[in-house]
């Protein structure tokens, strides 16, 4: 399966160390990843890119549509404090 970036909530895939995760609003990317600087490592690199130019064409076709920022409520929320 191809990763598209941005077309659905459940495609992963793996680049060495790195792990990269598809949603609607975001491609999440986390971990490690080495470029070597022999041919395994110019094969990462090239998949790397090969992941940022289709990230960057989907949003580049967004064009006016494409929103000055996501809001995603991630770290905003105040939770009691259960020990005091």
């Amino acid at each position: 399966m191809k990763f598209i970036p941005y077309a659905d909530e459940a495609a992963t895939m793996r680049l060495d160390g790195m792990t990269v995760e598809n949603r609607l609003d975001r491609v999440s990317l986390y971990g490690s990843l080495d470029l070597t600087r022999d041919r395994a490592g110019l094969e990462s690199a090239r998949k790397l890119q090969s992941l940022l130019e289709a990230a960057i064409a989907v949003l580049e076709g967004e064009g006016e549509r494409l929103p000055q920022r996501v809001v995603t409520g991630e770290g905003n929320d105040t939770v009691r404090n259960p020990f005091g």
